[in-house]
């Protein structure tokens, strides 16, 4: 099965997901750029958002249904947030949760695509690590 004949609902999933993906790590990648003007933290970030990225762009535009979303709206936690930590975490979580979310599916359809996605969970999971403990 190739990506082509994934269900729309699937090809919802996956855009919404890589979006996601993408927006967690631009967060943390502005404040490591801008506030802290951390080169190689922002650089890393910038190349591992790059990476996240599938061929299928017309299909997940096609497909695309943002006003529909039965979560559109903005829950009250989502607005809970106490500093940048919080900040910055909630936005690794969020693009960590995505990738392996699009890791999953692409099992089904596309290994080489879950392949990297794993790849830029893991790499989140170390960027994290050292963002977050040097967090001031």
């Amino acid at each position: 099965m190739t990506t082509s004949q994934l269900s729309p609902e699937l090809f919802r999933v996956i855009d919404a997901n890589l979006n996601r993906l993408k927006e967690g790590i631009r967060v943390v990648e502005d404040i490591m750029r801008y506030r802290d003007n951390n080169k190689e933290l922002s650089t890393s970030l910038k190349t591992l958002r790059h990476k996240a990225k599938i061929d299928e762009i017309d299909a997940l535009l096609l497909h695309r249904d943002s006003i529909n979303d039965v979560l559109r709206p903005t829950i009250k936690s989502e607005l809970n947030r106490s500093d940048i930590k919080s900040i910055i975490i909630a936005n690794f979580k969020r693009a960590q949760e995505s990738s392996r979310v699009l890791e999953e599916l692409f099992k089904l359809h596309k290994p080489a695509y879950s392949e990297n996605f794993k790849h830029i969970r893991y790499e989140l999971y170390n960027l994290e690590k050292e963002i977050v403990l040097n967090e001031r």
